[in-house]
């Protein structure tokens, strides 16, 4: 009785088997890899700065009151301005030596502040007040996370029926009836300006510097599609 009960499990499992085999051989057949994209230029709407002040004293605790001081001043002068987004970056502090790096001469701090704003106009009235005690390290445009992904959806559908229409064109080239979706991909790949490097001199100025005018320039946001077909 064991034998006999066991004999159609194998059967199943040789069928089984056999049918794998024969659907995998079936999807070796006329299989053509594809790739499409698509892109737009978009205008930047979205600009970033960083701004940086240095400071140095023999008393390291005077030294961290003159970096407070100058960073809770920038803070104050950031609040007349809502529309943009001001945070505190990297802050460190290390010490000088002479030069036979025996003798310490003095302690030296460095405290940054970052700009986000779509007001390019309020951040370069800002920019312009803080360069009294800051010094501007970089300026760089970006497109905003709300229009890169507004883009994006767009462009996954356009990228999409690109891809469609090479593979309904391939179909015809080789006389298919058409073609089944075996694999896609979609990617996104953005392309934005380099930043505006500033590592000016430790100048000063004038509480009523003239802000300077800006332009975002534009970004590249491709999406691009790679995906499988297996013609009919």
């Amino acid at each position: 009785m064991r034998y006999f009960s066991a004999l159609p499990i194998l059967l199943t499992a040789v069928i089984s088997s056999t049918s794998f085999a024969h659907d995998a051989d079936n999807l070796n057949y006329n299989i053509v890899n594809i790739q499409a994209e698509a892109t737009r230029n978009i205008s930047n709407d979205e600009m970033n700065a960083v701004m940086y002040i240095e400071q140095s004293n023999r008393q390291p605790n005077v030294l961290a009151n003159q970096i407070n001081q100058l960073m809770n001043k920038a803070l104050t002068s950031a609040k007349k301005y809502p529309n943009v987004k001001v945070s505190t970056g990297s802050q460190n502090s290390y010490p000088i030596y002479d030069n036979d790096n025996r003798k310490l001469k003095e302690w030296r701090s460095r405290a940054e502040i970052r700009l986000v704003s779509t007001d390019f106009q309020a951040t370069s009235q800002l920019i312009s007040e803080l360069q009294q005690d800051f010094q501007t390290q970089s300026i760089n445009f970006t497109v905003s996370d709300n229009q890169r992904k507004k883009i994006e959806s767009e462009l996954l559908i356009e990228a999409s029926k690109n891809f469609q229409q090479r593979a309904q064109s391939l179909s015809q080239a080789w006389n298919k009836t058409g073609y089944n979706l075996v694999s896609l991909n979609l990617n996104t790949n953005n392309q934005y300006p380099a930043p505006i490097m500033m590592r000016a001199a430790s100048a000063k100025f004038s509480s009523d510097s003239i802000a300077q005018e800006v332009a975002g320039g534009e970004s590249t946001v491709t999406v691009n599609a790679n995906g499988t077909i297996q013609f009919k």
